[in-house]
């Protein structure tokens, strides 16, 4: 879980927001992004794909399955 903690922190230091704003934009509380980034709960599934949607990243990166960023979209 190490590799979501410094994705996490990376990702919205990169976005230039707070936990705050952070948590606002996904539903989740301020204290709720720092229990993450501290390692002190882990997130639920809900709020793990509200993270990548919201960084638009894919769920491997964000979780260290991939070192890629980019989602796999499927062709139709």
């Amino acid at each position: 879980m190490i590799v979501f903690i410094e994705r996490l922190k990376l990702l919205r230091k990169e976005h230039n927001i707070t936990q705050k704003q952070l948590g606002e934009a996904i539903g989740a509380s301020e204290r709720g992004i720092q229990n993450y980034e501290l390692n002190e709960r882990k997130p639920a599934y809900d709020v793990l794909i509200a993270l990548a949607n919201y960084f638009n990243v894919s769920l491997d990166y964000l979780t260290g399955r991939s070192d890629e960023p980019e989602i796999n979209k499927k062709e139709k």
